[in-house]
């Protein structure tokens, strides 16, 4: 069994890249020095980096030279076949070797995805991995299953998000018996296409606490703990919302500089807007975990900052110290028997 708690980061992907990671890794090492990271990538590249880390820290950092790396351009295909040294691909394999307890990666989501499921393989009764992240709400949080993983998802595969994501909700949120709801066109059950109907029955049968159809709006002002839907809805929910964070800071910004008059309510205004800022940041809910692995990945986004990046390693940290795996599996034989 593993003594020490070691997280594998891909530092080749992304849009920044290392430069992003390596500071994010420096920070996140200085705040939690119990645990160590590996770094997967071009060394020549990484070392420039390493001025960033001092004497105390530097000790549980190191850097693990890749001669390759997965592009944004990659098929998930290719990737899987053509970039097996990749710093993906090598950082993956060292949760399969048990060098490391989780990975978390800003690269190619689809090639993330076809590679950790092809070396870690999956629980027993999940036919699919899905992306799940948190998203603000007006209690908190909801947890959001499937963010675009699979867009042509079938009425069991909703049912087993909805299974992953009570049992991610039970761990990390402490809560017994997480709340369930499917994403509709509307809350009445004549609503909805064959996929969605088909799974509202199979979900009203289950052990779970399903709470029937929910719309969009309840994933920010909701009570609902868990909310399922299939991939190609929830990726664009997803990307709706991230749109509309940007269009209300730009437009806030943009009517408080039209004139000194505007410019004084905005500095009166700044407590209420920082307070707000805070909440509502997406950088602060960055990090996608790819549930029903044998093995705990995580994906950031490709546009992360190194705050944003931080905050996966964060939820990397928090899924090992709660062993999630083991518990969605735990939660799979509950309900699927």
């Amino acid at each position: 069994m593993m003594k020490e708690t070691r997280i594998a980061v891909d530092a080749m992907g992304g849009d920044g890249g290392p430069e992003i990671i390596m500071p994010s890794v420096k920070d996140f090492l200085s705040e939690n020095r119990e645990v160590k990271i590996d770094v997967y990538g071009d060394e020549k590249i990484l070392s420039k980096y390493l001025n960033l880390f001092d004497s105390d820290i530097s000790r549980n950092l190191k850097i693990i030279h890749t001669d390759e790396k997965v592009l944004s351009e990659d098929s998930p295909s290719h990737a899987l076949r053509h970039k097996k040294n990749s710093s993906m691909s090598m950082a993956i394999k060292s949760v399969k070797d048990k060098n490391a307890q989780a990975c978390v990666s800003a690269g190619n989501t689809g090639a993330l995805m076809a590679i950790s499921r092809f070396i870690l393989g999956t629980l027993d009764g999940i036919d699919r991995p899905a992306i799940e992240s948190m998203l603000p709400s007006l209690n908190g949080h909801t947890h959001v299953l499937d963010l675009g993983a699979n867009i042509d998802s079938k009425a069991e595969h909703l049912y087993q998000f909805a299974v992953m994501g009570s049992a991610l909700s039970s761990v990390l949120d402490e809560k017994e018996n997480p709340s369930v709801g499917l994403l509709n066109v509307g809350e009445e059950t004549i609503k909805g296409n064959t996929q969605v109907k088909e799974a509202h029955d199979l979900l009203l049968t289950s052990k779970l606490n399903y709470v029937g159809f929910v719309e969009g709006d309840d994933i920010f002002c909701g009570n609902i703990d868990v909310i399922v839907c299939d991939g190609f809805v929830g990726n664009i929910a997803l990307k709706t919302s991230e749109g509309t964070a940007k269009f209300i800071s730009s437009k806030l910004k943009d009517e408080f500089k039209k004139n000194i008059f505007t410019k004084i309510a905005g500095i009166l205004s700044m407590k209420v807007l920082n307070s707000f800022k805070k909440v509502a940041d997406p950088r602060k809910y960055n990090g996608a975990s790819l549930l029903g692995l044998k093995g705990i990945i995580v994906k950031s986004h490709g546009g992360a900052d190194s705050f944003a990046f931080n905050n996966s390693l964060k939820i990397a940290l928090k899924e090992v110290n709660k062993d999630v795996p083991s518990c969605i599996d735990k939660k799979l034989k509950e309900i699927l028997g």
